[in-house]
């Protein structure tokens, strides 16, 4: 329940958000020229149903899905014994148990399995038992053969579900809000609990005891270093013990209240000695980067217009290992990705900023070969007039004085 709401308050704004998400998905359904979709990624599973059960174990064992016909009852697969999961959620109309056909439960009776969940998949689908045309997010080689046995002409789940989440809903954004306020206050105690001669393992371990705490729920990464291990950048956190004037540069990467995800940056000078005249460069650069950027970001500005005006670091300065300018960000990170211009030609995708969005604006400044770096990321709501930061989290005025 969110802070400050009643029990009954708390039930509308659920069954609001629900169903305001599973209309989108069934638009875009619509728009795919769909009968229906199977969604087995538990992030997808979530948006469409808001039920959540074993996330990180279903991220690796396909142990339940959802089909969402274009009209008519949606009927969750959840992992047998689960069903009492889903009460008191509008979306769902029906709850069977799932026919998992992955090699763990089946081993050599896979393609078995895989048969009698597709029997089931056709006959949800009508069509006199045979073809239709199915989106479907995760798909192995046994179910997508099962399926066309039956005639039906399978088309990519995952584009329909990220086009239905790349805008949110009224109450995806207070949702979104509620876990950012979540977020920034577990980024305050673990800033609090921070202390030279902390490994970085232990700074970390403060960060998710405080999330789980707070009501969050799982990190998709554990992206925090101290001194040189800043430098290269995507190295997860250590045993390291951090010193007396360090950067220490952390990505949330978190999965908050709700399965909202929250992924802000911010680096800190460990100790009370002043950052050097280095550490000063290195994050002025990285704080002008996403302020520069985030003032370019409105609706109606496309992803290659974005991506040819964003602000980039100076030579010498400037990262080729973070191509992102900003990414979609609801459950998880999300459609779209846009590229900075060196990257754009080999990587890019076009598309248009819509008010709704949810982004964040990252900067990853890594001289090559450096000693350090610094890494600083915001997320923000587009509105009509322009990009809103979400968080409360500050940046260090030490560097910028």
């Amino acid at each position: 329940m969110a802070p400050g709401t009643t029990a009954d308050q708390d039930r509308h704004d659920r069954h609001d958000l629900e169903l305001g998400r599973l209309a989108r998905l069934r638009e875009q359904l619509v728009a795919a020229d769909c009968d229906a979709g199977v969604f087995v990624d538990p992030i997808n599973i979530r948006y469409a149903t808001g039920t959540s059960n074993m996330q990180v174990y279903s991220l690796h064992n396909p142990c339940r899905y959802v089909f969402v016909p274009v009209e008519g009852p949606v009927v969750l697969f959840d992992f047998k014994g689960c069903e009492h999961l889903s009460d008191g959620h509008p979306a769902v109309s029906e709850v069977r148990d799932a026919t998992s056909w992955y090699h763990f439960v089946t081993g050599p009776r896979t393609e078995e399995f895989a048969r009698r969940w597709a029997d089931e998949i056709v006959d949800l689908l009508g069509a006199g038992g045979s073809g239709g045309r199915l989106a479907v997010d995760r798909l192995d080689p046994y179910g997508l053969r099962a399926l066309e046995r039956h005639g039906v002409e399978v088309v990519d789940g995952q584009a329909v579900a990220n086009l239905a989440k790349a805008v949110k809903t009224s109450a995806e954004v207070d949702a979104v809000r509620v876990a950012m306020a979540a977020c920034d206050e577990v980024i305050a105690q673990m800033r609090t609990a921070f202390r030279p001669g902390m490994t970085e393992q232990e700074l970390w371990g403060v960060l998710h005891r405080a999330n789980i705490a707070a009501g969050g729920e799982w990190f998709e990464t554990r992206l925090l270093t101290s001194g040189p291990r800043t430098n290269p950048w995507y190295q997860e956190c250590s045993d390291r013990v951090i010193e007396p004037g360090d950067l220490v540069a952390f990505d949330t990467d978190l999965i908050g209240i709700g399965g909202y995800s929250i992924d802000i940056s911010r680096t800190w000078v460990a100790g009370d000695a002043p950052p050097s005249d280095e550490q000063r460069r290195l994050y002025t650069a990285a704080y002008e980067q996403v302020v520069n950027n985030i003032e370019l970001i409105r609706p109606g500005v496309s992803f290659r217009e974005l991506s040819e005006k964003a602000w980039l670091p100076p030579e010498g300065l400037h990262s080729r290992t973070n191509a992102c300018v900003a990414h979609g960000v609801g459950m998880c990170n999300e459609y779209p990705l846009i590229v900075n211009q060196d990257h754009f030609p080999g990587g890019g995708y076009d598309g248009v900023i819509e008010e709704g969005m949810v982004l964040c604006v990252e900067s990853l400044v890594a001289p090559p070969g450096g000693p350090e770096a610094v890494k600083l990321e915001e997320q923000v709501l587009v509105t009509a007039t322009g990009a809103v930061p979400l968080s409360s989290t500050p940046y260090d005025d030490v560097f910028l004085g």
